[in-house]
């Protein structure tokens, strides 16, 4: 089976002058992303990188992203690309975990330079390879690029679908390190099914606002490149009336959000001023979009056919999705299983769940990852007898389509974010004073959910909510600081004395 690689490679070969992405004032043609995709290659091997070792990409949606990744590949190696908007504690253990060989990222980012320093300064590591760019400090120098990339490279041809190809982090159910370990049949077999059921050609473009970093934004890029269709970057939706712009100007047919991005999108700007007469597909996922939502943007959008969808980073992106002709008659539903994907629900004595009946969602297929990078022991607990378990709860209805019942987890999403609560309890239990704390997620009708802190300090005075936020700010990425603090005299616990953090949305069980 081919790889991603390969099959961009074969776009290359076909219509090479067709602009792939449009980023940083740069429109490059497929030729050009691919000559700079190569000599990142060559030049990753020309400063040691063998096969199967690590390249940390920390860089936000720009055009140098997507050649560090597809260069990485090209030279053989694994690709892990980090969250631009954590802090150095967050990229020591990222780039110690999976002992990243190779660094691209911006020269400006203190944390990222600060978190490679420690690593660096440790007795007995190896120096990681620094690739620092910036507007005036390219990934390579522009006139070492060749002129043509005519010549494919037979390194796309060898790739094996076996081969691991991404490394994505999610914190999982422990607040540590988890690394998503992608191979390249892994996001092939998941990229092909989502192309079959937008349709997507080389006539499309889509507007990405979504990082690279997070199975979502990654998808998209796949997916387009994969199609031969253009990739228009955004960096976020701080003015949103600029990508109405954009879409207009651009003609794009394309546009992928989270339930806060169209949220944000419908209360900040007025539509009907732009024209939006290009757009052919809406995509949402990253959490559930509300009934009422879904409606809003039906009715502001009418002609774009508007795909609701569930997956999980453990299956390289996509699980089901709703055929937008149906989503009148299922809202409420994220569909049904893509191409090679199948779904059972499970009842906790193990049995198949009767229709309408809840129980925990399971799937296979040649989508789901190949296990948790270096921790044999939390791929079992979610790989089993070729099912992952997504510790997500569910039903599927008498057609068969699913609806999300709630979460076994207890991660919190904000935004196009995956919070777990032990990361920020940790910062928070560093300020003097505090005794215990436990962190929940809200419902926000913007964002999904925020992030909301209990805490047990008697020894602080009850005006101490800034300090702490202040506290979390110099630690913590943006996303993950309290949008609510409730100091309280003791946590809710189970008889075992674990926190039972359901009981701390309910008014009444909060001493």
């Amino acid at each position: 089976m081919p790889s991603i690689v390969a099959r961009v490679a074969d776009i290359v070969r076909r219509h090479p002058e067709r602009v792939a992405i449009v980023g940083d004032d740069r429109r490059i043609r497929y030729v050009e992303f691919w000559a700079e995709a190569r000599h990142f290659a060559r030049a990753l091997h020309a400063r040691g990188l063998r096969r199967g070792e690590r390249v940390a990409i920390l860089l936000p949606n720009r055009i140098e992203a997507a050649v560090a990744c597809y260069g990485c590949w090209l030279a053989g190696g694994i690709a892990a690309p980090l969250n631009v908007q954590a802090r150095a504690r967050d990229f020591e253990a990222w780039l110690r975990h999976c002992d990243a060989r190779h660094i691209v990222y911006e020269h400006s980012h203190g944390d990222a330079v600060e978190a490679i320093s420690k690593i660096d300064a440790c007795n007995g590591h190896a120096p990681i390879e620094r690739w620092a760019i910036g507007a005036d400090r390219p990934l390579f120098p522009q006139d070492a690029v060749p002129a043509s990339a005519s010549d494919i490279d037979n390194d796309a041809n060898a790739i094996a679908a076996d081969d691991a190809a991404l490394i994505l982090y999610t914190s999982g159910t422990t607040g540590a390190p988890k690394g998503v370990t992608l191979t390249h049949g892994n996001l092939l077999a998941n990229a092909s099914a989502v192309v079959r059921y937008l349709e997507l050609s080389e006539r499309d473009s889509v507007l990405s606002i979504l990082a690279f970093y997070y199975a979502y934004g990654a998808s998209v890029l796949h997916t387009h490149l994969l199609s031969g269709g253009c990739v228009v970057l955004a960096q976020n939706l701080l003015f949103p009336h600029l990508l109405m712009d954009t879409i207009a100007r651009e003609r794009i047919t394309g546009f992928s959000g989270v339930p806060s991005t169209y949220a944000l999108l419908l209360e900040r700007v007025k539509l009907v001023d732009y024209d939006l007469s290009s757009l052919r597909y809406l995509t949402q996922a990253g959490g559930a979009m509300s009934a009422v939502l879904t409606r809003r943007l039906r009715n502001a959008l009418p002609d774009a056919r508007l795909f609701v969808m569930y997956g999980q980073t453990e299956a390289t992106s996509r699980l089901t999705w709703l055929p937008p002709e149906r989503l009148d008659e299922k809202i409420g539903s994220v569909g049904i299983p893509v191409d090679g994907v199948e779904l059972r629900i499970e009842c906790e004595d193990g049995r198949e769940a009767d229709r309408y009946e809840t129980g925990e969602i399971r799937v296979r297929g040649a989508n789901v990852m190949r296990g948790y990078w270096n921790n044999p022991d939390a791929s079992a607990s979610v790989l089993r007898d070729g099912w992952l378990r997504t510790g997500d709860m569910g039903h599927v209805d008498a057609d068969g389509y699913l609806y999300i019942d709630g979460r076994r987890s207890d991660m919190i999403k904000t935004g196009a974010h995956r919070v777990h609560p032990n990361d920020i309890e940790d910062v928070i239990h560093e300020v003097p004073g505090v005794s215990e704390v436990a962190v929940v997620g809200i419902d926000d009708n913007v964002l999904g959910q925020v992030v909301k802190a209990f805490i047990v300090a008697p020894g602080l005075p009850p005006n101490s909510e800034n300090m702490i936020k202040a506290h979390c700010r110099e630690r913590l990425a943006s996303y993950k600081i309290p949008r609510e603090i409730a100091f309280v005299s003791a946590l809710p616990r189970t008889a075992s004395g674990k926190v039972r953090r359901a009981a701390l949305l309910e008014p009444q069980t909060i001493p």
